[in-house]
């Protein structure tokens, strides 16, 4: 398994452990790993930011090195924690349906059954940034032929977004990259449109309007229909407090994000885990304030993945069911 940067603990950390590390001290650790990899996505997105801090919570209160790593997003941090590449990784319902069923892109044909579901993190907004100077306001009046970046290639944006867009009848090139990248090419003049699938505030967006002028494009009602229709996505307002941009709440489309872990990590590990997570959200809203949804009672936006026996034991010490069907046999 790959290493990472670390953060050891210190005397003065040690002094100030949370609740949930004289459990592990107690633990019997000896099969525990001796360091872990959290599968996050490219550079200025929220999955880097939200994996990388978790990361660094579990590195600091279980003292156990480890950290985040830059991947291609939820597709291939599939692909990593089935293979064993990684421990951990972040991902969306819909890439994670096609994983198990054998329709990933990157392994077609392959059932992926060595990922294991550990806890809800927060909805992944569908959503549309334009320079204001554009004239592009609305979905209808991107132009054909117009140059969109899509993210990463094989992550959840660049596996729907593409599409959603073709479904409403968009005519596009498509440009693959990191988030940060993509932003200083609209910036530029290199790309017309980004269509972003990440959780908000997108650090990307945030930098962008300081910058510049932008404007965040929502879906009409009638879009936002044929897209709940056609594609496995909830309906969503980003409230306008997300952005400077935005004068009121901006109409939109969503998919719920897990984190997942490898099926055959230790039970014991994956129990302090998703303890540490699931007893702290006020440090993990300190990682990202998407953490606000990271909380128990959100598991059953989990209908695809089964549980890992480590995070059924503590959310079944803890009151919460989980169903048969997600319990690894």
């Amino acid at each position: 398994m790959r290493t990472a940067a670390t953060t050891i603990l210190t005397g003065t950390l040690a002094g100030a452990m949370l609740v949930a590390a004289p459990a592990s001290a107690q633990s019997d650790r000896s099969d525990w790993p001796d360091n872990f990899t959290v599968g996050t996505a490219s550079q200025g997105g929220t999955y880097f930011v939200y994996g990388s801090g978790w990361a660094n919570l579990i590195s600091d209160e279980l003292d156990i090195s480890g950290g985040g790593e830059v991947t291609g997003g939820p597709t291939q941090n599939l692909a990593l924690v089935h293979g064993g590449d990684v421990a951990f990784g972040l991902t969306t319902m819909g890439p994670a349906s096609d994983a198990v069923s054998g329709k990933s892109p990157l392994a077609p044909g392959l059932e992926m059954d060595n990922v294991c579901a550990l806890f809800p993190m927060y909805e992944t907004p569908f959503s549309i940034t334009a320079l204001a100077d554009s004239g592009i306001t609305s979905i209808s009046e991107i132009p054909d032929g117009a140059s969109i970046g899509f993210g990463p290639a094989a992550s959840t944006s660049d596996t729907y977004f593409p599409a959603i867009l073709e479904e409403l009848g968009v005519d596009f090139e498509r440009r693959n990259g990191g988030w940060t990248d993509l932003g200083g090419q609209l910036q530029d003049g290199l790309i017309d449109v980004i269509a972003f699938a990440a959780g908000i505030p997108i650090p990307a967006v945030s930098q962008l309007e300081v910058q510049t002028d932008v404007n965040i494009i929502e879906f009409t009602e009638e879009e936002q229909a044929k897209v709940l229709e056609a594609f496995p996505v909830s309906e969503f307002m980003i409230p306008a407090s997300t952005y400077e941009t935005l004068e009121e709440d901006a109409r939109a489309v969503s998919m719920w994000n897990f984190a997942i872990a490898g099926c055959d990590l230790p039970e014991d590990f994956v129990y302090e885990v998703t303890k540490l997570t699931m007893e702290n959200n006020d440090r993990m809203m300190d990682v990202h304030r998407t953490a606000a949804t990271t909380i128990p009672e959100n598991i059953k936006y989990n209908t695809v993945l089964p549980f890992h026996p480590g995070a059924v034991r503590w959310y079944e010490e803890n009151g919460y069911e989980i169903d048969d069907e997600l319990k690894l046999n």
